[in-house]
This record gives C-alpha cells, sequence and structure tokens, in this order.
C-alpha cells in the first residue's frame, strides 16, 4: 500500500498536469487529469497512438464520473451488476466530457476499479484517472515499475509503486447499452 507521502506526492502530481504510471487490476497503466488536455496530449505521445481511440477513465466510485458520463436508465441498470473481474463499460457521454477523452464519439469508456492502489489514487485527487495500458501501440502492456522505467525512463513524472492484480488480461469492455462485448478478457 502507499505510505501517505508517496499518495502525497502521486496526488500532487496529477493536480499540477503530470502523467504518473500506476498498477491497476492486470497491467500497468498510464494515468492524469482527464481534464488536463496538455497531459492527455502528453500520453498520446508517450504511446504513439492515435487520439480518436479515446480512454478509459477509472474512478474510485460512479460518483467521480457524473461529470464525465451522462448514462441512460439501461447503461444505469447495467452500470450497477457486480462482477468479479475488471469490466469497463462504454456509456453516453455528457455534454462536457471532451473529445480528447471520447475521441470524438458520443460515448466515454469509464471502469470503478476495485485495485487498492488505483482506488486510492482517484479517492485521494477527488477525480477520476485517464487510464491506458503503460505501453508503447504495438508493445505488449507493462505489469511492473521497473519495466515502466525501462521503457519510458523519465519521460514519466511519478512512477506509483505497487503490484497488479492477479488479472492477466486488461479489463473487458462492453456497451451499456446491450451487453454487447467489444474486448473479452481472454484477449
Amino acid at each position: 500500500m502507499l505510505s501517505s507521502i508517496q499518495l502525497k506526492q502521486a496526488v500532487s502530481t496529477l493536480h499540477r498536469g503530470g502523467v504518473i504510471a500506476y498498477p491497476t487490476e492486470a497491467v500497468y497503466g498510464l494515468g492524469c487529469d482527464p481534464s488536463c488536455h496538455d497531459a492527455v496530449q502528453r500520453i498520446i505521445r508517450l504511446k504513439g497512438r492515435d487520439s480518436a481511440a479515446g480512454f478509459i477513465l477509472l474512478a474510485a466510485d460512479f460518483s467521480q464520473l457524473e461529470q464525465w458520463a451522462n448514462p441512460s436508465e439501461v447503461e444505469l441498470g447495467r452500470l450497477e451488476e457486480s462482477s468479479e473481474h475488471p469490466l469497463t463499460w462504454i456509456v453516453t457521454a455528457s455534454a462536457s466530457c471532451p473529445d480528447w477523452i471520447t475521441g470524438g464519439r458520443s460515448t466515454v469508456a469509464v471502469r470503478v476499479t476495485k485495485h487498492p492502489v488505483a482506488a486510492m489514487l482517484s479517492a485521494a485527487a477527488e477525480m477520476p484517472l485517464v487510464s491506458t495500458s503503460a505501453n508503447r501501440s504495438g508493445r505488449s502492456p507493462i505489469r511492473t515499475a521497473l519495466g515502466i522505467r525501462r521503457q519510458f525512463g523519465a519521460a514519466i513524472d511519478l512512477v506509483v509503486p505497487g503490484e497488479t492484480s492477479r488479472y492477466e488480461a486488461p479489463s473487458e469492455i462492453r456497451f451499456a447499452s446491450s451487453g454487447e462485448t467489444l474486448r473479452s478478457r481472454a484477449q
């Protein structure tokens, strides 16, 4: 678990527009304040990623996503379903959710995390975090802090220590409107 000093340093980095790497359920993620356009653009450049891909917003609880998502009744019902494994939902984006998060779509990908470090970061920062696998596009996701340092070096403002959970694959992604799976856990 993070010490209070490590947590304060991570939150400070996020609030000043920095990019962090942090452990999630299956892999390390790259993250930032989703309202900080410059930080999101930095992640896009670090990964060599297409900005039209959009990002997942990772939150400690659903209340943190209210500014970003405007789920329909059907979507809300699915969001309230419990799942044993990490599950990312694609829901209707709020009118104020920026294109740099949605990739220009009318939907946004959201996940309430059960990972203790990721949830602690989001709760302490009082916002959801941008979440994307910490790797350059086309490379395998990274699962350790050492792997982050090797691949990104000083390009990341802070590497948050911690272990990923027991999951081998990134979260499953489903459309909340239909329940259709976009990315299964097996991938």
